[in-house]
């Protein structure tokens, strides 16, 4: 059912008895601490930033995002629309006619390349740190866990090439990246994962982003439970890839959807990149290279459309 507070909507699930009080969650506090709210942004750190820089070589810059337009492929109701709006014959100034345009767009956050929040899905009403949604969500956005309070991420960026490492142009949908996949990939590419990472999974599926938009949204290759698991130990402050969702689709476990996305962000605190152009760092062999965030800072977002920036 849907209850709308004035630019709120809540969902509500009904799920019988099981709805009744929350029961003390295993991964409740946070590694943390009790009072954090950014999860594992708290390995980042100057000294990381200082070792990043280091692995620029040739000052080339890639763009990590893509382009976010109307009639893009997107989950649930999610939309973009954009009106021009245009000066008309102009004001005079002097002897000049000033012109300009306007933009209103209407749109979800969730849609193209963007960031997943920590407030974004939780486990049986629990979130990031137990926070429930009573705890965190407001009429003007999220008063918790909202994506204006992620710190800019500036850290070492590591590229897994898992269409090399399945000998594959497109790994295919269903395939799931464990920690037997993920250590045999970053081994065969010489990297090792360490604690402040953003890892990047290129997978090939971006081929489809335009030519068949149904099969692109619908089914993907990507992380599983427990290669989710397996990175958060390794203190990585996000995980991205080249998919609309990050995780294997089909589900591991049909009875459990999204199983990936409530590991990282409820239990791991840890930062979700969708929809990220991986594919011109595939092709020039990029391993590792300094990465660099700087959300739009958009008070109270769940989730919130950005551009990365890789730099080799």
């Amino acid at each position: 059912m849907y209850k709308k507070l004035k630019n709120v909507v809540v969902v509500g699930i009904i799920c019988g008895s099981s709805c009744g009080l929350l029961s003390a969650q295993e991964w409740v506090p946070s590694r943390y601490g009790a009072e954090d709210r950014i999860g594992a942004a708290n390995n980042l750190s100057a000294e990381r930033v200082l070792q990043a820089a280091q692995l620029i070589s040739a000052g080339k810059v890639y763009s990590l995002g893509i382009d976010t337009e109307e009639g893009a492929p997107a989950y649930g109701g999610r939309t973009y629309d954009i009106d021009i709006i245009a000066s008309g014959s102009g004001v005079e100034v002097g002897a000049d006619v000033v012109t300009s345009n306007d933009e209103r767009v209407t749109t979800s956050f969730g849609i193209g390349s963007q960031i997943d929040g920590l407030g974004h899905l939780g486990i049986g009403n629990q979130y990031y740190n137990g926070l429930t949604a009573s705890d965190i969500v407001s009429d003007e956005g999220l008063a918790e866990l909202g994506t204006h309070t992620i710190p800019p991420i500036v850290t070492r960026g590591v590229l897994l090439d898992m269409t090399r490492h399945f000998g594959v142009d497109m790994v295919s949908a269903g395939t799931a990246f464990n920690q037997a996949e993920i250590e045999a990939a970053a081994s065969a590419q010489d990297i090792r994962i360490q604690s402040g990472d953003v890892v990047l999974f290129h997978t090939g599926w971006m081929q489809l982003l335009g030519v068949d938009n149904d099969r692109f949204i619908s089914g993907q290759p990507g992380v599983g439970v427990e290669g989710a698991e397996y990175l958060a130990e390794q203190g990585v402050v996000a995980i991205g890839a080249d998919t609309p969702a990050l995780e294997v689709i089909p589900f591991e476990n049909p009875q459990r959807v999204f199983a990936v996305h409530q590991t990282l962000l409820a239990k791991e605190g840890v930062y979700i990149l969708e929809s990220m152009n991986t594919a011109e760092l595939a092709v020039d062999g990029v391993s590792e290279f300094m990465f660099v965030l700087g959300q739009p800072k958009f008070k109270g977002a769940v989730q919130v459309v950005v551009n990365p920036i890789a730099i080799r």
